[in-house]
């Protein structure tokens, strides 16, 4: 099978997180290769994720690494067994850029969700309305079948929320969103409105930070922590004027965990938000 043009981002972590795990080892590619009887070049693109890997493959290189964390083994294996077409945005391949099926697979395996936004809310906590305004208004405007995938895409976002065990979910928004009016009034009182109801359901989290505030002012950034089954598997996702980043260094980690953790203490609490939000709502 020739390699992939384009793994996805969980098919790239796969064999980053191999990479890792050989590195630490001190083990060339060349010497990983024969351990799992491959050439050096086909275990760099196993590495890249450009090549697929079997679940017998990952074992026998976790023990010629001395890794005996069995339990990010077993979650590398299950990155392994995942394939094309077993997901629902994989309906999307072809018709949505890979960044918007990226971050649909984030959320769908991420065990907790943490989110920073600055001027926008969740894509998983918009309205159909709300999102509708937001992609018609890029620039250069969009064909409809495209505006019209978009939509329908983030919507499917949603179904995390309606799981039997949905994951914890932290949203820390700025009032700047609060008052933005996409898509005119109407549309931005029932976002709000959503967003109170929204804010009940069990381990969903809603706090907003006031203009008030003088402890925080990195409003800058679009972010969200998606932990993993492992902590190993943590990625922070950004949004960029250039599309969307997938972070996984510890160094990063450690920064947008400090930079939620700055946020949270800045933020009023959620009793406090609701309320913020509700005379927000009544004001427009």
């Amino acid at each position: 099978m020739p390699p992939r043009d384009n793994p996805t981002a969980r098919q790239a972590r796969l064999g980053g997180e191999l990479r890792k795990l050989r590195e630490r080892a001190g083990m060339t590619a060349r010497e990983a290769a024969g351990m799992i009887s491959t050439d050096q070049a086909k275990m760099s693109n196993i590495e890249a994720g450009r090549v697929g890997i079997s679940e017998d493959r990952i074992r026998r290189l976790a023990t010629f690494y001395a890794c005996d964390d069995e339990a990010l083994v077993e979650a590398l294996c299950a990155i392994a067994r995942e394939h094309r077409g077993q997901y629902w945005w994989d309906d999307y391949r072809g018709v949505l850029a890979p960044g918007f099926l990226n971050i649909a697979e984030l959320e769908h395996h991420a065990t907790g969700l943490r989110c920073l936004q600055p001027v926008t809310f969740p894509g998983i906590l918009q309205t159909e309305e709300y999102a509708h305004a937001l992609f018609a208004s890029v620039i250069p405007k969009l064909p409809d079948d495209e505006l019209k995938a978009r939509v329908e895409h983030r919507m499917k976002r949603q179904d995390i929320l309606e799981r039997d065990a949905p994951p914890k979910f932290e949203a820390i928004v700025h009032e700047a969103a609060l008052r933005m009016r996409v898509g005119g009034r109407k549309v931005a009182r029932r976002q709000l409105e959503y967003l109170l109801s929204a804010s009940e359901r069990p381990g969903l989290t809603l706090r907003v930070i006031p203009f008030t505030s003088e402890d925080f002012i990195e409003v800058t950034q679009t972010a969200m922590y998606a932990s993993g089954i492992v902590p190993q598997l943590d990625t922070v996702h950004i949004d960029t004027p250039f599309g969307g980043r997938f972070l996984d260094a510890a160094a990063d980690l450690d920064r947008y965990r400090t930079l939620f953790s700055l946020a949270e203490q800045a933020a009023l609490t959620p009793e406090e938000s609701r309320r913020f939000i509700h005379h927000a709502a009544k004001e427009l």
